[in-house]
């Protein structure tokens, strides 16, 4: 056989060879690509009521995520069980990035401990996506109470029976309160409420001296002079109350509590999704309008990588497990 002749029949091969490859890449490229959900509907699982500071960041984010996405993104709220059946919900969808769970702290970082049932294991049984907001706690009393700032408010703790309303046990303000008495050794008397309103209701009569709070749902009290701001349980001031201390300003530590907001999916969803959605979050908070809207609400936008997530949820879990297991801390 001359050289012309086998080099006309191998062309034929190595066309189907190109052919093979070109289909391969395309097929790569596709996946890195994949819509992130297959309806085109991205779904937002909030654990509250619509209305509250959670439900809020969600409903605020989604447009810009979805235009970011390419996609309609949708919150729904799936209310009950102190987060179990929103986190149930997420768990079983399908790992093909339609469905993902806006949670807060308590139901990721808080709930293993507090419940030893719980049907879910937050660092085994979700996959992270990305931090979205910081929500610090902030101490408040009622506008008649003699302390103006963390160190007057301690001392006055120390020679007067307090009293501590929250949002329930076990909760972020409660657990809060758990590590001010702590570092302190003030006796706090515990009084626990079905919820924030009517703790912050009862805290600006008067009928309870104090109350942790994320700064979200203090704001407009604040502003209207129905409370008073004494202390931030964080590293940082908040920049909206660049005039509030914080508790480690005046020498104590171990106060810091931040209720943050995250995004979570089920497991197993390909890696590839996680990091496009992850991506799509941190140009939605970047995006001026979100970021100003979210902090005038007084919410600190702040995205993170999926694994910075991850050892954030991991921190805080053997911090907040500590807690409870050495103030025997049970669940209303």
């Amino acid at each position: 056989m001359n050289r012309s002749n086998s080099t006309a029949q191998q062309a034929p091969k190595r066309s189907v060879a190109r052919l093979r490859r070109f289909l391969g890449t395309l097929a790569l490229c596709s996946f890195g690509t994949l819509s992130v959900a297959q309806t085109g509907t991205v779904r937002l699982i909030v654990a509250f009521p619509p209305g509250g500071p959670n439900d809020f960041v969600a409903r605020n984010i989604s447009e810009t995520l979805g235009k970011e996405l390419g996609q309609t993104v949708i919150v729904e709220n799936k209310p009950g069980a102190n987060g179990i059946i929103a986190a149930e919900y997420v768990i079983k969808s399908p790992p093909d990035g339609s469905v993902f769970w806006f949670s807060s702290t308590g139901a990721v970082a808080i709930n293993p401990s507090l419940y030893p049932k719980l049907p879910y294991n937050p660092q085994t049984d979700l996959a992270p996506v990305s931090l979205v907001a910081r929500n610090d706690e902030m101490l408040v009393v009622s506008p008649k109470h003699p302390a103006t700032g963390p160190k007057d408010f301690i001392e006055h703790a120390m020679k007067n029976r307090t009293t501590m309303a929250n949002s329930g046990m076990g909760s972020v303000p409660h657990l809060a309160a758990s590590l001010l008495g702590a570092a302190t050794k003030a006796q706090f008397v515990d009084v626990p409420y079905k919820g924030a309103a009517p703790a912050i209701t009862d805290v600006m009569a008067g009928h309870v001296d104090a109350f942790f709070g994320d700064v979200p749902g203090l704001i407009s009290n604040i502003r209207a002079g129905k409370l008073k701001p004494i202390a931030m349980a964080a590293e940082t001031r908040h920049p909206l109350f660049p005039d509030v201390q914080t508790f480690k300003e005046i020498g104590i530590d171990g106060v810091d509590s931040d209720n943050w907001y995250a995004m979570f999916t089920t497991k197993d969803t390909p890696v590839e999704i996680i990091n496009r959605v992850n991506a799509a979050v941190k140009r939605t908070l970047e995006t001026e309008a979100v970021k100003q809207r979210l902090l005038a609400a007084g919410t600190l936008p702040s995205s993170s990588t999926p694994q910075e997530l991850g050892a954030l949820l991991k921190k805080d879990s053997e911090k907040w497990a500590r807690l409870i297991r050495e103030k025997n801390i049970k669940p209303d």
